[in-house]
């Protein structure tokens, strides 16, 4: 039973992410509202279905059409890609009350400065979610491993709120912590994402295994990481070089895993080329770090995505 008092939760963006993260607290008694659109009939009629490493919970989930049968609430989780950020300035208003907090688990850059400038940077936190989960039928979500969250305000020390959401996740079965640097974390989790999301499309349908595996790829995944971590720290934030290969090793538990970037390819749906791949290069070139090999895979991706609308 909850004990944290969070108020009312709306998810927008009701995927793999939302659906995990947004299911796990409304399975631990937290009123949580969800706004679908494909598994609407499916979740209303079924509730969700999480299967994670052998547990399976089935949760009587609140799903509605529209952010106005949602209405106002205290947190609103935003789960969409990127790449539908457009939307979300018709999405968000009828969710949008006095005091509500808007928490971002949007992958890449830019997401929080897009929320702060429409919405204001005082709603404005950044959640990093690093988890493998995939969606595999309408309103069943299959979590293979992992499943930190680290949670930050944007351009500011944590809050009493900050922790009180941090608290509600872990109560929820959730890993989560308070990050004090937000735009670090950020940068963090591009460390993963940069090499593994971009060689999984440029590798022809690679798997985390699959990357790991092949000598030539596992060292170009390890060179990436490289260019990231030294256009974090040329932007003045403190990740040691050693965290390439702590990723490295993290990742050999993942297995044949997918990653999220690569199904959207596959499907023909929208990638986060630009949030995930574009905006890091560009931010971390114009800091003096020469990144030739993320700009190659943001070049091959640019290309490689253009018919699935490129963010």
């Amino acid at each position: 039973m909850q004990t944290q008092n969070l108020g009312s939760i709306a998810v927008v963006g009701a995927g793999a992410v939302g659906c995990y993260y947004g299911g796990m607290l409304a399975r631990a008694g937290y009123d949580v509202r969800f706004l679908m659109r494909s598994d609407l009939e499916s979740v209303r009629q079924h509730g969700l279905t999480i299967r994670s490493q052998g547990e399976e919970w089935h949760i009587a989930a609140q799903a509605a059409g529209t952010a106005a049968e949602i209405g106002p609430c205290d947190l609103v989780l935003i789960a969409l890609k990127a790449t539908a950020n457009e939307a979300l300035e018709k999405i968000l208003p009828p969710l949008i009350g006095p005091r509500t907090v808007l928490l971002t688990l949007q992958n890449g850059l830019g997401n929080e400065e897009f929320l702060a400038q429409r919405w204001g940077e005082e709603r404005v936190l950044g959640g990093l979610c690093f988890v493998c989960l995939n969606r595999v039928s309408p309103g069943v979500i299959e979590h293979y491993d992992h499943g930190t969250l680290s949670i930050g305000e944007f351009q500011r020390s944590p809050a009493e709120r900050t922790s009180s959401i941090v608290a509600a996740f872990r109560e929820s079965g959730i890993d989560a912590k308070v990050v004090q640097n937000l735009a670090e974390e950020r940068w963090r989790k591009l460390v993963w994402n940069i090499p593994f999301n971009g060689l999984s499309i440029v590798g022809q349908s690679a798997t985390v295994a699959d990357v790991l595996a092949d000598p030539g790829l596992r060292q170009l995944a390890s060179d990436l990481m490289s260019e990231v971590i030294a256009a974090a720290n040329a932007l003045g934030l403190s990740i040691p070089g050693s965290f390439a290969e702590y990723q490295i090793e993290r990742s050999a538990s993942m297995g044949p895993y997918r990653p999220s970037s690569l199904i959207d390819w596959e499907l023909g749906r929208p990638v986060e080329v630009e949030a995930i791949w574009g905006e890091p290069w560009r931010r971390g070139s114009s800091a003096g770090t020469p990144m030739p090999r993320l700009e190659t895979i943001y070049r091959l991706l640019q290309r490689l995505c253009r018919g699935a609308a490129v963010g």
